[in-house]
């Protein structure tokens, strides 16, 4: 089970993204032009990239080597229906981008369709959304309960929390910190009346200190999509197949499945800790 410290840090690196300068730019030119759908049919092989201690996004076994996490069930389930194998390479937040641009992966999952990404990657339709949350002593059932001047709201600087209370909470008094983790210690010592997180942050961080207080979803909801990434082509086979499959997976109820069932193996949330209003 990873540590507070890094589930913060991992979460915290998908959710929030938007705001990163576009350092995509230089990357390398890819060494073929062959379109990806078409390379993954010709050698029946799925690359994805994952990311080493993100749990539950990712996690890999240090005695066995061995991957696991929701997204590689995903990716698992994408191979599958393709009748491919998958072949996984360790990457980084910060890289995945790099790895799609150069070819060196043919998806990330995982994913917030930023637009500084979107001119140097694809992506699919979402896979399932990321709801906004408060943790507080303090019910607050809409958005405009935090949109008071009293009301002192800690986000950790430049992330997408900071970016979606700034535009709905105008009025309200936020505290920018540099990570999630010193807005967790400011709401945990009183500096402030709440954070913002997406719920797997949130209701990671109130499993281990339940002190903090309760996880409520203001509405109306508010949200950030996590998708998929693709290398970007003219060739939109790649894209589609992949939509197809998120269609089938929806459809068959496997997304909620997936994504509770490693939230609760690596961080002890149990599927009825999870609010009926998150959508998945």
């Amino acid at each position: 089970m990873t540590n507070r410290r890094s589930f913060i840090a991992n979460v915290a690196g998908l959710a929030a993204a938007s705001y990163l300068p576009n350092v995509f730019a230089q990357a390398a030119a890819p060494a073929s032009t062959e379109a990806t759908f078409a390379r993954v049919q010709r050698t029946k092989t799925l690359r994805i990239g994952a990311v080493r201690g993100a749990a539950p996004y990712y996690n890999k076994d240090l005695a066995t080597g061995e991957w696991g996490g929701f997204m590689i069930d995903f990716a698992k389930s994408l191979a599958a229906s393709l009748n491919v194998k998958l072949d996984i390479t360790e990457t980084t937040w910060g890289n995945s981008v790099l790895d799609l641009q150069t070819r060196k992966i043919d998806i990330f999952f995982g994913m917030n369709p930023t637009p500084a990404r979107r001119e140097v990657i694809g992506f699919s339709e979402p896979l399932f959304l990321n709801a906004f949350t408060v943790v507080s002593k303090k019910e607050f059932k809409t958005w405009a309960d935090l949109n008071k001047p009293e009301v002192k709201i800690a986000v950790d600087i430049g992330s997408s929390h900071d970016q979606m209370i700034t535009r709905v909470c105008p009025n309200a008094t936020i505290v920018r910190l540099e990570k999630a983790d010193d807005a967790t210690l400011a709401l945990q010592t009183g500096r402030v009346d709440a954070q913002v997180l997406v719920w797997l942050l949130s209701l990671n961080i109130l499993k281990k200190n339940p002190s903090l207080g309760k996880m409520y979803v203001p509405m109306p909801l508010e949200a950030t999509s996590t998708n998929i990434g693709v290398p970007k082509e003219d060739d939109k086979a790649w894209v589609e197949a992949i939509n197809k499959w998120i269609v089938a997976e929806r459809h068959a109820g496997k997304i909620k499945p997936t994504v509770l069932g490693n939230l609760q193996k690596f961080s002890g949330v149990k599927p009825e800790d999870v609010p009926p209003q998150i959508p998945l």
